[in-house]
């Protein structure tokens, strides 16, 4: 892959998970209706704090993504984050899929960037 394409798609996902990180905290963004039964699993994800895990998460890649600073390993860690993101939108919301999709787009292409990492583990 391009290093300028890989660097750009890089820092996009770094971006994309900071900000939607730093939403969990500041509440900047509306997150619009859902669903009583997507209400229900995403108020128990709050009220045990697993939201909170998975915003700083999201904020540790993000920053780590956007300066090139163990991007191999947030890239990994995020793709648990990316396919949550779209079982839970194609299951319990799936009308609002498409920011979830493209974050596991995102996550696949910034994968495949780093393959080389990879291969010591293979």
């Amino acid at each position: 892959m391009n290093s300028k394409v890989f660097m750009v798609v890089r820092i996009l996902l770094g971006l994309f998970v900071l900000f939607f990180g730093l939403n969990k905290f500041f509440h900047f963004m509306d997150m619009g209706d859902m669903s009583a039964e997507a209400g229900a699993y995403f108020g128990a994800l709050s009220s045990a704090k697993v939201i909170t895990l998975v915003a700083i998460v999201e904020i540790v890649a993000g920053v780590g993504l956007i300066f090139n600073k163990y991007g191999a390993l947030l890239a990994l860690i995020l793709m648990s984050i990316s396919v949550n993101a779209v079982l839970f939108h194609a299951t319990l919301e799936p009308g609002s899929i498409g920011g979830a999709l493209a974050l596991l787009v995102l996550n696949v292409i910034v994968l495949y960037g780093y393959k080389d990492s990879y291969k010591s583990l293979f």
